[in-house]
């Protein structure tokens, strides 16, 4: 639709932008973080594994068999709480996508007002500022030297100049300038929505302990149904007993079913994500809990992290033939020409008054690849930024003393001159003066740095500040390695010719780096095999925050850093960071460690299940023999370990660990099931006598487990163990008959359970140690 004539002061009326709401022109809402509760529980209720529950407990009514319909209980109980879980975890975060959701500043009935995105119209004026993430298409009817990165879309990193009439496209940032924007295009309408793109495409996939559960669900499905009709098949054929052969091989597909692994994966991280909400930190996607519990490399930039970010103007320094007021009041003209807003005008103009009286006749606005801005004002081309860009190695020796000098003490050093155009490079600069701009130091900023060192997390500076001003404030918060820095700019332009792996190697501090520079200096890091984050609140962090592993905005910080990062700061605050880290790495590591549990009963319950369809022997447990086990050795525990701080660092290989526990356990669970199989029939048992036994070697191996993934022990998991080990001598002595399990007391009977239960200790660590290390260990788990 072509756009109408509206005058760019006045915008729309709310008259018309009432009209084109009923019309149905005006933008969607954001897709949403969060499932919606609806989506929750039906993803959470309709799964494979529910379906086949449902089915197994439709044949047990079958045989009139009710108690062994106690395991969907079980199911229908675990369903339920986590599905209440995620719904809660979904609740906060939603708040918190409120609190950070992007706005739109647009011009309506001659005003200026702000508004939730989803309220833009056709034919909205637009204001932009250099660091907004353009929401629509549009047109530019007004610009202060509006520069576009339409990298997201294009993959073409170079900004571009935009002119009165130059189309506008959604997903785009803005780089350098202001500019008012006429909307031609809204909701699926736009460019970004017709490509199907956001921002974050280009960044890793799924996390690897997602992949690896998915992957052990996908074998699952082709396995499980498959197996539970040949084995119900072959008992019939046997024995000709259905009840018997609906229920065994009912247990053997129940046992399949890693019941709560899925489940508890999701809610983990969805919990996880609540949890962050609660400390005012904002997840925009699941995964990247994970990513950062494997983070080993921080980048982050000095303002707003090792500083406050709040700066002002320290003192003024003229040039030979100049004084203070020429230079105070040539940098006040820049700043109100521009009507910049970052924390450097904001502490120019807190510092310096205006001349309401002045012509400006040209702006050039910064950006980060420039690294200065300028304005011709009354018929004088002025210009601030930089010393290194602006003048280069022009500058005699006493200015260049006194710029290391200052840079040395800490202080952002602001070179302001005259010229005699404004291009790039700058034609004949003349120096007025220099400008000294101070930031304080993060007061907790020492102690969080050292606990990042103290987990084993490296830190890097990656700033577009002087090098040794970085440098000198890196050195008072304690950096490790802050002496090592560099000067980007005097590295090559060219991205093909540097070496930025042995960049990465050789320094910690990096200042005067491009946008594009902070991206290569991220892929350096990844390519050593480092697993980055990335924090940054400004544009020129874009690119950096979109290739690393992880990345972290501050809220305060420029929309279209926010609007791609995984993690979002609302305080701003990167002490934060430490909770955050502990919060990804308990959830990770506990995930790790109960999955084992989990799968330690779908390994056995698979390969037995498949050797009995060999043997003339029926499957020697039925589901009201293992309900009880179940809940005792796996559901009980894993939901207490969840809840449990463990903040080691994650180093990946979760299917090597966890393998590494479960198989020994399932291999132990085999050979004990098969030897009190031949028992049976040797000792003339019966089966519901073997069923017992068998059930209670699961539980005492299922015990084991818990023994070593709950290492180290401290008064509530010692507690823990002889609660449930309690539980299991009332579940086979006391309630057996509850649980349809033949009575033990009897010695002839304990002679052979005693030792057997005795021996499971020894002989799941003799298995443990053989497969560690001649098995496991050599077994690609990619």
């Amino acid at each position: 639709m072509a756009a109408q004539n509206i005058s760019p002061d006045q915008g729309l009326s709310a008259q018309q932008v009432q009209q084109r709401f009923d019309s149905g022109q005006h933008n969607l809402p954001l897709k949403p973080l969060t499932r919606s509760i609806s989506q929750i529980i039906q993803v959470n209720t309709f799964t494979l594994f529910n379906l086949v529950n449902v089915v197994l407990g439709a044949l047990i009514i079958t045989t009139g068999s009710y108690k062994n319909l106690l395991f969907l209980g079980v199911a229908i109980i675990n369903t339920a709480i986590g599905t209440i879980q995620e719904i809660q975890a979904k609740r906060q975060i939603d708040k918190m996508s409120i609190l950070a959701a992007a706005h739109a500043t647009v011009i309506r009935d001659g005003q200026r007002q702000k508004i939730d995105l989803e309220q833009l119209v056709m034919d909205d004026m637009v204001l932009l500022k250099r660091g907004d993430q353009i929401p629509v298409d549009g047109t530019v009817v007004a610009t202060n030297g509006l520069e576009s990165d339409e990298s997201p879309l294009t993959g073409e990193s170079r900004p571009i100049t935009k002119k009165v009439g130059d189309p506008l496209l959604s997903g785009a940032f803005v780089v350098s300038g202001q500019a008012t924007m006429q909307v031609t295009a809204v909701g699926k309408d736009t460019f970004a929505a017709k490509l199907s793109l956001e921002a974050k495409a280009e960044k890793a996939g799924q996390s690897q302990l997602l992949a690896t559960i998915n992957r052990i669900i996908r074998v699952l499905t082709y396995v499980l149904i498959p197996i539970g009709i040949i084995l119900f098949s072959v008992s019939m054929i046997r024995r000709g007993n259905y009840n018997r052969a609906i229920l065994t091989t009912s247990a053997a597909m129940i046992g399949m079913i890693p019941e709560g692994l899925v489940l508890l994966t999701n809610v983990a991280l969805a919990v996880s994500a609540r949890n962050l909400a609660v400390k005012r930190v904002l997840v925009r996607a699941l995964p990247a809990i994970e990513a950062l519990a494997r983070v080993d490399t921080i980048c982050l930039d000095k303002t707003g992290t090792i500083t406050s970010g709040k700066l002002k103007v320290a003192n003024t320094l003229p040039a030979t033939g100049h004084n203070a007021e020429d230079v105070t009041s040539a940098a006040a003209a820049i700043v109100y020409a521009l009507n910049d807003d970052n924390e450097t005008a904001l502490a120019i103009k807190a510092a310096i008054g205006a001349d309401a009286n002045q012509q400006v006749t040209q702006t050039m606005p910064f950006s980060s690849a420039r690294k200065w801005s300028g304005a011709v004002v009354d018929g004088r081309a002025l210009f601030m930024g930089a010393p290194q860009f602006t003048f280069g190695d022009q500058l005699p020796a006493n200015i260049a003393t006194q710029i290391k000098q200052a840079a040395s003490n800490g202080y952002r050093v602001l070179a302001v001159g005259t010229a005699k155009t404004l291009a790039q490079p700058l034609v004949n600069p003349e120096l007025l003066g220099l400008i000294l701009i101070t930031d304080e130091l993060r007061p907790t900023a020492i102690n969080t740095f050292d606990f990042f060192k103290s987990q084993g997390v490296a830190l890097k500076v990656i700033s577009g500040d002087d090098p040794i001003t970085v440098a000198n404030i890196a050195k008072q918060a304690h950096l490790e390695g802050a002496d090592r820095s560099v000067d980007m700019s005097t590295i090559a332009a060219d991205a093909t010719e540097v070496d930025f792996q042995a960049l990465v190697k050789q320094y910690n501090v990096f200042g005067r780096v491009t946008p594009d520079q902070k991206k290569q200096l991220i892929m350096a890091y990844q390519a050593l095999g480092h697993t980055v984050a990335m924090t940054g609140d400004g544009v020129n962090d874009v690119l950096a925050l979109r290739q690393s592993d992880c990345s972290i905005a501050m809220a305060s910080g420029a929309d279209a850093a926010s609007s791609i990062a995984d993690f979002v700061l609302l305080d701003s605050n990167f002490d934060a960071m430490t909770g955050v880290l502990n919060e990804g790495r308990r959830v990770i590591n506990n995930i790790e460690r109960v999955a084992s549990m989990y799968l330690v009963k779908t390994m056995y319950s698979v390969i037995l299940a498949t050797i009995f369809v060999f043997l003339p022997l029926d499957y020697p447990i039925v589901p009201i023999n293992l309900t009880p086990v179940s809940a005792i050795g796996v559901a009980i525990p894993s939901f207490f370990l969840t809840l449990e701080p463990n903040f080691e660092r994650v180093t990946g290989q979760f299917m090597q660990k966890v393998m590494t526990v479960a198989a020994p356990a399932a291999i132990s669970v085999v050979i004990y099931t098969l030897l009190l199989t031949w028992m049976e029939s040797f000792l003339n048992l019966s089966f519901d006598t073997t069923s017992t036994m068998v059930a209670m070697l699961i539980g005492t191996i299922s015990l084991n487990v818990l023994l070593v993934v709950a290492r180290p022990f401290n008064r509530l998991k010692v507690g823990l163990l002889a609660g449930l080990s309690a539980a299991l001598f009332l579940v086979f002595f006391i309630f057996n008959h509850v649980f349809s399990l033949a009575s033990l007391w009897q010695w002839q009977l304990a002679l052979i359970y005693v030792p057997l239960m005795v021996s499971t200790v020894p002989f799941y660590l003799l298995i443990q140690e053989f497969l560690g290390r001649r098995v496991l260990s050599k077994i690609n788990w990619r």
